[in-house]
C-alpha cells in the first residue's frame, strides 16, 4: 500500500458519507481568541476520518487538525518533536525498547481522560484493525504496551532509526477507547473523537465544519471554527470561489495554470500567495525487465535526456523544484547526484550511451511511458519528452506516451506490464528511508530474474541489488548520523550507477488566502494547519 495509489484510487471510487452529520458525544466547543470562523476551499473529499483507515492526503488532513500524535513537526522542519509526548523516546542498548512519556492533563473530546493506556490502545487499534496504513507499525512492532500511567514502551521485531517520525503519521494520533473498539475492519469513516485542538461538528461530502475544543490541552485555536468546501475534484470551481471571496482560503488542488494565474493575481495586490518547498516528490520508473531497459546504458541515456529546468519552466510554471536524487533536498543526506553524473539536457552523453548500446536512428530504441489519466503535469511531461527525444536525438530513441485510468494503472504497475512509468510519491513519514526503501528494496528475488516482491516490484522497476539491499537494511540500524549521512551517499552512487529510476522533480506547495488572513502554515506532511489561522 503507497499513499499515492490511494490518493489517484479514491477519486475514482469515494465513500458517500451522510451528510452534514453532526459528531456526538462531543463537550460544547467555544471561541477562544477568534476573529471567527473562516472557510477553507480544497477539491479533497475524504473517504474516512478513522485514523487506523486513513490513507489518503485528503483524509489525512482533517485527521491531522482535529487530532495529537506523541510526536509531530513544526512548518519548515523535518524534525520530529514531542507532543502528547513529553519527551523524545529513550531508547534500550539493543535498539529494540523505546520507552516515552506521556503527557498529564489532557482530555479527549466526549471527556474521557488521556493517559498511557489510552495511547497503547489507540496504536494497538491501528495495527490490529487491519486498516489501509497499519503496515506502518504491523511491519515493525511487536507489542505496545503502558508500563505505568504516563509511560509508554514500544518494542519492535528489529531496530529501525526511523521508527519516531513514524509515531508523527497523522494516523497513530490518540483516539478514545469509548468512542472506539478494537476489532479487524471496524472503522469509523463518519465521526472522530481525539484530543485535538477542534471538535468535527458535521461531516459531509461538501462541507465538513470543526469547531474549538474548550478542553484543549494545548494551544487554542485563533479562530472560533473552520468550515471546510469541498469542491468536490473540481479546481475550476475552487479557481474561482476563491477569485470571487467565497472560500478565505484555497488549497489544494488546483492546475498548475491556475496556480499561475494566481499567482499574478497576488503581486497585483488582490490576495495573498504563500509557496512552501514541499517533500512530494515525482520520478520516471524504468522497468529493468523490459527491453530495451533491460540495458542500463540505456537507462542511463535517459538520465541524461532529461531536462529538469525545462520542465518546470513550462510544464510546471516553475511551480516544482528540479530533483537530483531520491531523496528531497529538504533532507540533509540528499545529494544531487543526477546533476552531476548527468546533468540536463546532456544530448551527447544520451547519444553516445545509446550508440554503445547498439541504437542508431536506423534502429532506434523505442520506449513506452505510461502515466495515470487525470494528472495534467504527468500527461504533458510524458509528451515533453517525446518531442524533446525527436527534436534532439536524430531518431535515435522514440518515446511513446500512454494514458489509462487511475485505479487500472496502480493494479498493473506491479505486474510487468508498463515499460516506464510517470509517478508520484507522498510521504508516509518524513525520513529519508521512506524515499529509498518503498523503491529500492527487494527481499525477494535475484539480479537474474529481477525483483519477485518488494518495494521496486510494487512500484513497478522490478529492481534487484544484493548490495542495496544491504546498504538499506544498515541504514535501517543506524542510529549514528554521521554513518547513516555516508550510507545514503552509498545509496545515491549506486542509484547514479543502476538507474533504477529517474527523479524529476518535487513540489512546491500553494496557499491562497484573502487579504488580512494571517497565520498561514503548511507542515512537511503537506498539511495545511487550521489552528493558527486568523482574520
Amino acid at each position: 500500500m503507497n499513499r499515492w495509489q490511494h490518493v489517484s484510487l479514491v477519486s475514482v471510487a469515494l465513500l458517500l458519507v451522510t451528510s452534514c452529520q453532526s459528531s456526538n458525544n462531543s463537550p460544547t466547543a467555544t471561541a477562544s481568541g477568534d476573529d471567527g470562523t473562516i472557510t477553507v476551499g480544497t477539491t479533497q473529499q475524504p473517504r474516512t476520518l478513522d485514523p487506523a483507515d486513513a490513507y489518503e492526503l485528503r483524509s489525512i488532513a482533517l485527521i491531522r487538525n482535529l487530532s495529537d500524535r506523541l510526536y509531530t513537526y513544526d512548518p519548515g522542519s523535518t524534525e520530529i518533536k514531542p507532543q502528547l509526548a513529553t519527551a523524545l523516546p529513550q531508547v534500550s542498548a539493543d535498539s529494540l525498547s523505546y520507552t516515552i512519556p506521556i503527557r498529564q492533563g489532557v482530555v479527549f473530546h466526549d471527556g474521557t481522560t488521556f493517559d498511557a493506556a489510552a495511547m497503547a490502545f489507540s496504536l494497538q487499534r491501528f495495527i490490529q484493525n487491519k486498516g489501509k496504513p497499519s503496515f506502518l507499525l504491523s511491519e515493525r512492532v511487536e507489542s505496545v504496551k503502558a508500563t505505568s500511567a504516563y509511560e509508554l514502551t514500544i518494542k519492535l521485531k528489529k531496530p529501525f532509526a526511523a521508527f519516531p517520525s513514524m509515531l508523527a503519521f497523522p494516523g497513530t494520533c490518540a483516539v478514545s477507547p469509548k468512542a472506539y473498539e478494537i476489532a479487524e475492519g471496524k472503522f469509523k469513516a463518519t465521526s472522530f473523537v481525539g484530543t485535538g485542538p477542534y471538535v468535527l461538528k458535521e461531516y459531509g461530502t461538501d462541507r465538513v465544519k470543526l469547531v474549538a475544543f474548550d478542553r484543549y490541552w494545548g494551544a487554542k485555536p485563533l479562530n472560533r471554527s473552520v468550515n471546510i468546501q469541498i469542491f468536490s475534484n473540481n479546481s475550476a470551481n475552487l479557481y474561482n470561489s476563491f477569485r470571487t471571496g467565497a472560500v478565505d482560503v484555497a488549497f489544494q488542488s488546483l492546475e498548475p495554470d491556475q496556480v499561475k494565474s494566481l499567482e499574478e493575481g497576488a503581486k497585483a495586490g488582490n490576495w495573498q500567495s504563500i509557496a512552501i518547498d514541499g517533500s512530494v516528490t515525482s520520478y520516471l520508473i524504468l522497468n529493468v525487465l523490459q527491453k530495451p531497459l533491460d540495458n542500463p546504458l540505456v537507462r542511463q541515456a535517459l538520465a541524461a535526456l532529461v531536462d529538469r529546468p525545462t520542465i518546470n519552466e513550462r510544464i510546471l510554471y516553475g511551480q516544482g523544484k528540479p530533483l537530483y536524487s531520491i531523496v528531497p533536498s529538504t533532507f540533509s543526506v540528499s545529494q544531487p547526484g543526477f546533476k552531476n553524473a548527468y546533468g540536463d539536457g546532456n544530448i551527447a552523453k544520451a547519444k553516445q550511451l545509446l550508440t554503445q548500446a547498439g541504437f542508431s536512428p536506423q534502429n532506434p530504441a523505442k520506449i513506452q511511458i505510461w502515466y495515470p489519466s487525470g494528472s495534467t503535469p504527468r500527461r504533458l511531461t510524458a509528451g515533453f519528452l517525446r518531442a524533446y527525444a525527436r527534436q534532439k536525438l536524430g531518431g535515435m530513441l522514440e518515446l511513446e506516451p500512454n494514458t489509462i485510468e487511475s485505479a487500472s494503472f496502480f493494479k498493473y504497475a506491479s505486474k510487468n506490464i508498463y515499460p516506464a512509468t510517470l509517478q508520484d510519491w507522498y510521504p508516509d513519514f518524513l525520513d529519508p528511508d521512506n524515499f529509498v526503501q518503498p523503491f529500492l528494496e527487494c527481499p525477494k528475488g535475484t539480479a537474474a530474474t529481477g525483483c519477485k516482491a518488494g518495494g521496486s516490484q510494487t512500484q513497478g522497476s522490478f529492481y534487484y541489488s544484493d548490495r542495496m539491499n544491504q546498504l538499506i537494511a544498515a541504514q535501517g540500524k543506524e542510529s549514528d548520523p554521521a554513518k547513516r549521512q555516508q550510507i545514503y551517499a552509498d545509496i545515491q552512487n549506486q542509484l547514479i550507477q543502476d538507474v533504477p529510476l529517474i527523479p524529476l522533480w518535487q513540489t512546491k506547495d500553494f496557499v491562497f488566502a484573502k487579504k488580512g488572513m494571517s497565520g498561514i502554515n503548511i507542515d512537511p506532511l503537506q498539511n495545511l494547519l487550521y489552528s493558527g489561522m486568523k482574520k
